[in-house]
């Protein structure tokens, strides 16, 4: 961990040669009037909307709807299986199927899904529930799919031997929407407050006393549990799919966790506001989930609890590379013979596709290397098939 000192708050950093977006967010969010004790990165903070995604944020009394981000309880899910083996044509398959059973990208289901009754979460929260109540119908179409982006299937050998899947997605178009509609709304809000906080360092907050306040947070947990449904019914379809080709497939270890989220915890003997954006919760003795790219090992994780990173870890490997610079300087070839040579199923087809080839991430192992003090790696899972979004 580096301490760096700022003009506002200290920074502890785990994050190696960031990047100047990253840090120039980082001295924005150091200077915020309400920010509690330090800003923490880690090691696969890269730059994001207001506030670098690898960061964990801790508010008085306040809540910033871009330190939550874009994807409100994005996530991971993974799910170990009873077999120690998997033949090549069997992944094949499974791997076709899954294709076939889940949507990805802008892709929808053709029939809805139950979800979260409405109903009942307005009467438990006493908010009106506005973008929720907007976007539900559609959304019901929506849990159970995959999405774009960084998000993907992976089926994975494990260093306990055996057969593990793993699937990363989030709230879909619903968690998009309600950030979207309360960042705006905390803008407008900011100006009519007079705000310190510059428009231009897109930090617009909401505080504790506002209505407003209460109508996000139970609309960010609506979409936390959207988000948690959604991995949960991807991972019955793939359950049935393995079970279909392999009949004594069984499944133990079901693990979920959110990295994108905010939640009341008491850090440095304060309740205060703590948002995590692609970062993951490391309790002491908590398990987590950190992926690496299509290319690279992911691990299941064991939380140290330490205090200074505000008990968190990373959420992933990290770009190091934007989606536009990778498909303009990766050669596509040499990605495809990289991942064909560790025999690894994956979807790099086309130029399109290098936004998400192993070469645009962080090496993982220098990642988990810099957070030996936030994690303890229990599990290591090598790729063998993927399915990207």
């Amino acid at each position: 961990m580096k301490f760096i000192e700022t003009e506002g708050l200290a920074i502890k950093s785990w994050c190696e040669n960031m990047d100047e977006y990253s840090a120039a967010q980082t001295q924005n969010l150091a200077k915020l009037p309400f920010a509690f004790h330090h800003i923490a990165l880690m090691p696969d903070c890269h730059s994001g909307y207001g506030m670098p995604i690898g960061g964990v944020l801790a508010c008085k009394d306040v809540i910033v709807p871009n330190a939550v981000g874009v994807d409100i309880g994005c996530g991971m899910h993974a799910v170990r299986t009873n077999q120690t083996e998997i033949t090549a044509e069997t992944l094949k398959q499974i791997l076709e199927q899954i294709r076939n059973a889940i949507p990805v990208g802008f892709e929808h289901r053709d029939t809805p899904l139950e979800i979260p009754p409405l109903d009942e979460w307005k009467e438990k929260t006493k908010t009106p529930m506005t973008v929720v109540k907007q976007q539900y119908y559609s959304a019901t179409f929506q849990v159970g799919t995959l999405g774009g982006g960084n998000h993907f299937i992976e089926i994975q050998k494990g260093s306990d031997g055996y057969i593990w899947f793993m699937i990363h997605s989030g709230s879909r178009n619903i968690g998009f929407k309600v950030a979207e509609y309360y960042n705006e709304y905390a803008k407008e809000l900011n100006k009519s407050f007079y705000s310190s906080v510059p428009k231009e360092a897109d930090l617009a907050f909401i505080p504790l006393h506002h209505n407003l306040f209460k109508e996000y947070l139970a609309e960010m947990r609506f979409c936390l549990n959207f988000a948690l449904l959604n991995r949960q019914t991807m991972a019955n379809f793939i359950k049935n799919i393995f079970v279909s080709k392999i009949p004594n497939c069984e499944f133990y270890d079901s693990l979920d966790i959110a990295h994108n989220y905010c939640k009341n915890e008491e850090h440095f003997n304060e309740k205060v506001w703590v948002h995590r954006k692609g970062a993951t919760a490391a309790f002491a003795g908590q398990l987590g989930i950190i992926p690496g790219s299509q290319g690279t090992k992911s691990y299941i994780v064991q939380g140290l609890g330490n205090k200074d990173s505000f008990m968190s870890c990373s959420h992933g490997a990290g770009r190091k590379m934007g989606r536009k610079q990778a498909i303009r300087t990766l050669n596509l070839q040499e990605e495809i013979n990289q991942l064909n040579s560790k025999g690894i199923l994956h979807s790099i087809r086309a130029q399109e596709d290098l936004e998400e080839a192993p070469s645009a991430y962080k090496n993982i192992e220098d990642v988990m290397n810099s957070q030996k003090d936030l994690v303890e790696i229990k599990i290591e899972l090598s790729p063998l098939a993927v399915v990207k979004g």
